[in-house]
């Protein structure tokens, strides 16, 4: 997962920097961008809580105000983890090979289930 990762979904370019995990963490960006404007932005940290994992996440729009509540994050908590797989509830990371993976996150569960899927393909700098 660590690497600098290109798609599009959401109707335009998103990109992901992940660093390599250390301190029982891993800490990423991401930035949408369409028709060469930024969109919003993400930092997103996967780290250890209670012998198990969490994503946790907060929004950022194109002027780097935040969405969430300054002491609020959007957390995933690990659902269970896979060889190529990782499932948090509502957000699930699948590799499917060196150089894609696949993201899929859960936007709204009632009434009905809506979910974005982001493929992603490893940028070689």
């Amino acid at each position: 997962m660590a690497g600098h990762w290109r798609g599009e979904a959401l109707g335009g370019t998103v990109e992901e920097h992940w660093a390599l995990p250390s301190a029982g963490s891993m800490v990423g960006t991401f930035k949408l961008s369409s028709n060469g404007k930024v969109k919003f932005y993400e930092i997103e940290i996967i780290r250890e809580v209670d012998d198990s994992l969490v994503l946790q996440l907060k929004h950022f729009g194109h002027d780097l105000k935040g969405w969430e509540e300054k002491d609020q994050a959007v957390d995933f908590p690990l659902v269970k983890i896979e060889e190529d797989a990782a499932y948090f509830d509502g957000f699930t990371v699948r590799k499917i090979s060196a150089d894609e993976m696949h993201m899929f996150v859960v936007f709204e569960r009632e009434p009905q289930l809506k979910e974005a899927v982001f493929k992603y393909y490893r940028v070689t700098l």
